[in-house]
This record gives C-alpha cells, structure tokens and sequence, in this order.
C-alpha cells in the first residue's frame, strides 16, 4: 500500500491504477420482502426501474464508469431473470483485456449450504477471489438506486491507509433506524458501526441527522480475506458485513468512512446535492419512479457523461394514436417507453415501461408505475398504482379513489399506493 500512497502523489493515472486492480462483487441474492408481490417470482436486484432499467444496472454501470471491470455478481433466491438480465445486457466486457461481469450463484463451494448471509457468500467464493488476485475488493448491494464514482473512495482508502472504507451519508434520525448507523472521529476514523439500532446516535452537533452505512465497502484483499476466515468459524456468527464483520474490525482495524458527498456524481453540476435511495418498499419504490416524471427530477437519467447501461431490448418507437374531439392519445409529464401504445387514452405523471398498452377514450393512468407488457383495458382508471408486469387490466377497473375496496382487491400501502399484479386480478 505503500507505494501505492507514493502513487497518489505523483501520478495522474494513479485512479486507474487502482480501479484496474479491483475486483467488485455485488451482493444480489435478497429476497427484497418489504416489496411485496413484486418479488415473488424475482429478486430484488433484478426488479425493473425507471422505464427501461433493472435496479443492478446502477452499480453495474457505477462499476464500468468508474474504470473496475472486474465484476461478481452474487446469486440466489430467484435469480432466473436477474441471470437473464445480465447475460443479455452485460456480455460486452472484453475478456482478453481482464474485464468480465462473471454470475457466481450459491453452489456450496466450500460448505453444504446456501449463502447464510452476506459475508458467508463472499468466503465461500473465496477460491474463485484468490484466482483473480485483485488488490482490493469492492463489496457493494445490487439493491439501490445512485450514481458514484467509486475510484474516487479507492484514492481515499488508500491515502488514509485504511484496512477497511465504509460509504455513508447523511439521513434524518428519524429515518435511520433500518440502516447501519455510523460513528465517527473527527478524521472520519469510524468508533462504532450499529446494524439497524432502534436508537440512532445522531451526529454530534446536529440532533436530527444520523451518518449511515450505503452498504458499500473496500477492503484491502488479505485483511478481507483474515476477515472472513475468522469469522466462519464462529459458531454464533450471522456470517454479515454489517452485524459481524464491521463491528468487529471497527474495534480492533482502521475502518475510515467514505462521505458519499465526495464521490457522487450529481444530477446537478451547480450543486452538490447526493442522490441515493432504498427503493426496498412499495411506497418508496413508487416515489422515486414518479419522481423521474418531473421537469427536473432528483436522480439525471440524460447524462451522457456517467450513463446507466442496460439490455437494450430492439423495439418500435412509442406510438400515440388518435386525435379526435372524443379521443386523443396522449401522455402529459410522463416517460413512456419503447413499444408502447397510447390508444385514445390519457397518461399523465406516470411512467410506462416497454410493450404497454393503454386504450380507450375514457381511459385514465395518472401518477402510476406501468411494468413491462401491461394491457390497460378501455374506461379503466388508474391513480397512484404500480401494476406488476405482464398484467391485463379490465375494462372500467377504478383503483385510487375508495380506499377500502383497493385494500380489499389488492395490497394498498400505508401511504395509499396500490399494487397489483397479474394473480391478483386472476391473469395467471
């Protein structure tokens, strides 16, 4: 590390350096539970976003505009079209010039059972780490949703020295019980890492904030790998990141937090506004879907200088139809899709994602999340709804305006959003 410090001060290239002699694993094997019905048949990760994305694609294309090309991805529950995803969408990588994004599901490499938790799925491809011979490991969570530069928290690990980085960034206290909660010194050295506290420490000087844990980590390779060992062979251990390994290695390692604010890429070049989110809820899912619908939304999708890549499914143009006095086709403040058609219908703040289709005149979709291959039936109105993929709406189906009748048919949320999907209405 040392020569690597010397690097740092003396050498432009020194981030590609490091990002070369990275190796990223993503962990992608959750079930994402508080999302309902949306990941009964898929994890997580693999959950679409944004109209045309898959939640994985944000670290993954993190991962490439950041220069690390070398990239695990961490299976199991209900992987089929997380795999398909990636296989389609993310063979681009050059294998002669060391890049890959390589599946690595649960195969009971070195015990005989499945990934008991975070940490227990890095060691048990502990054979596979040793092969690629990174310098440093990258641990990220396939589940959030944030443009990073991550060569930029590489330069800082390695100019404070630190066995172990942890990102984070700022919450209101009242939000930070479901994260990891952070503790610091005033070099940034972390003194205490708590996994989900029903007390947050706030940060010293301001009460209402707490410091939170992104789930993103980097460790040099060896002190990863002495990690690990140890910790798989305590009988009492949840084999975690978060509840075992970093609590220990904050008591006995240099473990410094990262500031997210120092390496995100903002949707904003005048300000210096973050974007993150645990899309992990219903309501939160459908929040920051919506949010994309306004004039200058939080999180940039348009920003050519860090893209979001992603399957490029091969289909026609978006196609509104019909302009008459009783009928006109359209979408006002919405994004839609490839492959949709807007037949005399009305679409307002909602975003459609491919092969969607809404018909007839007195159809309505306003402040909804459409998933892929939707049929909306004419006279259905739709308010404040996720509609699951590959569901067939009826005609004249009210959802968003009698509460009690929307949590009798479907899931409604505490904050009024409504899921449905295809089992729900009887389309499987």
């Amino acid at each position: 590390m040392a020569e690597d410090v010397t690097a740092l001060q003396s050498s432009t290239r020194f981030v590609s350096r490091l990002t070369k002699s990275t190796l990223a694993l993503i962990l992608a094997g959750g079930r994402g539970s508080r999302l309902g019905k949306l990941t009964d048949w898929q994890a997580k990760p693999a959950v679409p976003f944004g109209g045309k994305f898959r939640i994985i694609d944000f670290c993954l294309s993190n991962c490439i505009n950041s220069g690390v090309r070398r990239i695990g991805v961490l299976t199991q529950y209900k992987a089929h079209s997380l795999i398909r995803h990636i296989q389609l969408g993310w063979g681009f990588l050059r294998g002669e010039f060391n890049e890959f994004v390589e599946l690595l599901p649960a195969q009971q490499r070195i015990t005989e059972s499945w990934y008991r938790g975070t940490a227990d799925a890095v060691f048990q491809n502990l054979d596979i780490l040793r092969i690629h011979n990174p310098r440093y490991v990258l641990v990220l969570a396939g589940d959030h949703v944030y443009k990073m530069d991550y060569g930029q928290m590489l330069a800082e690990h390695v100019q404070n020295q630190a066995d172990l980085s942890v990102a984070c960034l700022e919450m209101p206290l009242e939000d930070a019980s479901p994260f990891g909660v952070i503790s610091v010194d005033r070099e940034d050295q972390v003194t205490s890492f708590v996994e989900k506290p029903a007390m947050p420490t706030p940060i010293p000087g301001r009460p209402d904030r707490a410091l939170v844990s992104m789930g993103i980590y980097v460790f040099n390779t060896d002190f990863l790998y002495e990690q690990l060992i140890r910790d798989a062979g305590m009988a009492h251990s949840d084999h975690d990141f978060a509840r075992d390994i970093i609590p220990h290695a904050v008591s006995n390692h240099q473990v410094v937090a990262h500031r997210f604010s120092s390496s995100c890429i903002s949707s904003d070049a005048s300000t210096s506004r973050c974007y993150w989110r645990d899309v992990g809820t219903v309501d939160a899912y459908w929040a920051a879907n919506n949010d994309l619908t306004k004039v200058m939304p939080e999180l940039n999708l348009y920003d050519r200088k860090w893209p979001i890549w992603t399957y490029q499914e091969q289909l026609p143009p978006a196609k509104f139809v019909f302009d008459d006095g009783d009928r006109r086709g359209m979408a006002l403040d919405s994004l839609v899709s490839g492959g949709c058609i807007v037949s005399g219908a009305t679409v307002i703040r909602s975003l459609l994602f491919s092969n969607v289709r809404v018909e007839g005149a007195d159809t309505l979709v306003e402040d909804s999340i459409i998933l892929p291959d939707v049929q909306v039936e004419p006279g259905a109105h739709l308010r404040r709804t996720v509609v699951d993929r590959g569901t067939r709406v009826p005609p004249g189906l009210e959802v968003g305006t009698d509460a009690d009748e929307d949590a009798r048919r479907f899931h409604r949320t505490p904050q009024g959003i409504v899921l449905i999907t295809p089992e729900m209405l009887g389309n499987r």
